[in-house]
């Protein structure tokens, strides 16, 4: 299991955590998903086939990329 946090300038209140944690949990390997709007960061549990280029291309994809 990798855990991975991600920096993510456009998260601004807990409805932007809650599309990113809904979003990234869909992916096939994600484990868990957990964010902080104060910190505009996101924590991500994950294990493969999900690797940490697929997930910032799907936080990308989404409108929400990480730094």
């Amino acid at each position: 299991m990798t855990t991975e946090t991600f920096t993510i300038p456009n998260i601004s209140c807990g409805h932007c955590v809650a599309a990113v944690k809904d979003e990234l949990g869909e992916m096939p390997g994600v484990q868990s998903v957990d964010g902080d709007p104060a910190t505009k960061a996101v924590t991500v549990q994950f294990e493969a086939p999900a690797t940490i280029d697929q997930i910032r291309s799907k936080l990308t994809e989404i409108n929400y990329p990480a730094t």
